[in-house]
């Protein structure tokens, strides 16, 4: 009833992706909103965005969603909220992810880092997932870990702080917010019993 007559094409869905209708300030108010109101205890919520947070600055695009789901459950976290932390990677902070992992995972590693890199894969590489699937994997990291490893390397000591501070964060917020909630429920309680008593 209420769905779009036309639907956007794949170029305005990427448009609408990066940069919501309603601001950026509002999705990520919604995000953080969303959080805070998830029914688990403060510290499986602050856990589980933690892990969303730290799994946000792996180069893993694509497993953001799964691996931050699993170290959630390793965690004891809340899954919906590993999901909600992964809003930490978005396409504007992203550059700055990449660039700051990269970098300090090659000086960490000892790498000569190009500022332009080149990716050399031969002719027809795609089809050679469904015919030639190990040496396709091969290829593929042979021609990827030079630009994976030291980002790989570099979210570790960015990732870690970053998920430490979320988890902080998030606890205490969500700690006041339910204190906030079972005071008012306690007190709408105490008003219904006193206009059933009168």
């Amino acid at each position: 009833m209420f769905a779009r007559r036309e639907k956007p094409g794949l170029l305005r869905r990427v448009w609408l992706f990066i940069f919501p209708p309603g601001g950026l300030k509002r999705a990520w108010t919604y995000v953080w909103h969303r959080t805070k109101r998830i029914s688990a205890t403060p510290h499986a919520i602050a856990a589980g965005f933690a892990a969303g947070a730290f799994v946000s600055c792996t180069p893993f695009i694509g497993f953001h969603f799964i691996l931050a789901g699993i170290l959630a459950w390793f965690l004891r976290g809340s899954i919906l909220a590993s999901a909600l932390g992964t809003a930490v990677g978005n396409p504007l902070t992203f550059p700055f992810i990449w660039w700051a992992t990269y970098n300090l995972g090659g000086l960490i590693l000892g790498y000569d880092l190009k500022s332009e890199i080149t990716i050399d894969l031969p002719h027809g590489f795609g089809m050679m997932l469904f015919t030639r699937p190990g040496e396709f994997f091969s290829m593929f990291w042979e021609a990827m870990s030079p630009l994976i490893m030291p980002m790989l390397v570099g979210s570790l000591p960015i990732g870690l702080p970053l998920g430490a501070g979320s988890y902080f964060l998030v606890r205490k917020a969500v700690s006041e917010y339910q204190e906030r909630r079972r005071a008012r429920l306690a007190a709408r309680r105490r008003q219904l019993q006193g206009q059933a008593a009168e």
